[in-house]
């Protein structure tokens, strides 16, 4: 007996969306985004199941879009973060510069613009796509319930990630430092040295970045058998300069205090050495400090600090924007720079 065909997908009212065409084609909204613009990343099987959804959907991608960004040299886009006065922190321009470098390997060029959220964020990503602007954007600084990455998925926005985020199980178009891992090698290294009061220096909890680096340094001591009794050396604050002195002062100015400090980021570790010289004591000597994100204000001031491979990070990234397989999700390894402000005590 003949099948009998499969009955067309019902209409819904309204536009139809991507996400529409992704359920009814039993697919992810990134493959459908894939076979849009990029079909030769997808098995031909999948790419008839997602056209048959289209045309039964009667789903209306931007062609104008589409023709131009075949038409054109390609582009990929980013926002440009605000600076901080109270921070040293320039990773993002370090970033940015990667990015474009390894944009220009791959044929592509770096379209920067400004945003006031998250929110316009999203939709001037999408509208640069949809009219043909750029081919895929990538997203700065994402946390595992950012909304960005949802926005663009439903849009079928070809996007990629500089941090880890939750979502659809392939939608790993992301890159990542392992934080925890940089902040445990600091622990590791400080422990060598003789060091057992280990003071940490971090960010208000509920920010990603500082919580991954302040697991670092829990699961650090912990291993080293240094965490019964150091829970008061764990202090937080934001990450500016006047916070860093604080927080550093208020845990010297203890009994027991710390004989070794780690900061989750250089700004604050340059407040802590300030308040460390202001109690007549010598960094390296008397206290053990090292600082995150190895800035040029590190090197200056004789800072050890972990550094981040952000080249790695922007070639990984337009590999996972332009290359065949777009499926990259990395974890990639810091690594420790030590200075004059964490040598080995004698």
């Amino acid at each position: 007996m003949a099948k009998a065909p499969a009955r067309p997908a019902a209409r819904r009212s309204g536009p139809v969306t991507i996400a529409d065409v992704a359920a009814a084609a039993g697919v992810s909204k990134q493959t459908v985004s894939n076979v849009m613009n990029y079909p030769e990343k997808v098995r031909e099987q999948t790419r008839e199941r997602v056209r048959r959804a289209v045309a039964e959907l009667g789903f209306q991608p931007n062609r104008l879009a589409r023709a131009l960004r075949s038409s054109s040299a390609g582009m990929i886009a980013c926002r440009i973060e605000p600076v901080s006065s109270h921070s040293l922190a320039h990773l993002h321009d370090v970033f940015l510069h990667a990015l474009a470098e390894a944009g220009q390997a791959a044929g592509r060029h770096l379209m920067l613009f400004a945003a006031d959220d998250a929110e316009s964020e999203a939709a001037t990503c999408v509208r640069l796509v949809r009219t043909g602007s750029v081919e895929g954007v990538v997203l700065y600084n994402v946390v595992p319930d950012d909304p960005r990455p949802a926005v663009l998925l439903d849009a079928g926005v070809p996007f990629a990630c500089f941090g880890r985020f939750s979502g659809a199980a392939d939608a790993t178009g992301w890159v990542d430092v392992d934080n925890a891992a940089g902040v445990a090698a600091v622990v590791e290294h400080l422990a060598e040295g003789g060091h057992d009061r280990i003071g940490f220096l971090g960010f208000p909890d509920g920010h990603r970045v500082g919580d991954d680096r302040a697991h670092g340094w829990v699961t650090a001591m912990d291993r080293q058998g240094l965490l019964a009794g150091s829970h008061r050396l764990d202090v937080r604050g934001e990450d500016t300069w006047t916070s860093g002195a604080r927080l550093a002062r208020d845990l010297l100015d203890r009994p027991g205090a710390p004989t070794a400090l780690v900061a989750a980021s250089d700004t604050l570790a340059a407040g802590a050495l300030q308040a460390v010289r202001d109690l007549g004591l010598v960094p390296g000597r008397d206290v053990a400090l090292v600082g995150y994100d190895d800035t040029p204000s590190a090197e200056v001031l004789d800072l050890s600090s972990v550094r981040q491979p952000i080249p790695e990070v922007g070639r990984r990234i337009v590999e996972a924007l332009c290359g065949e397989d777009g499926a990259v999700a990395a974890l990639l390894p810091p690594e420790l720079v030590v200075r004059g402000s964490s040598r080995r005590r004698s």
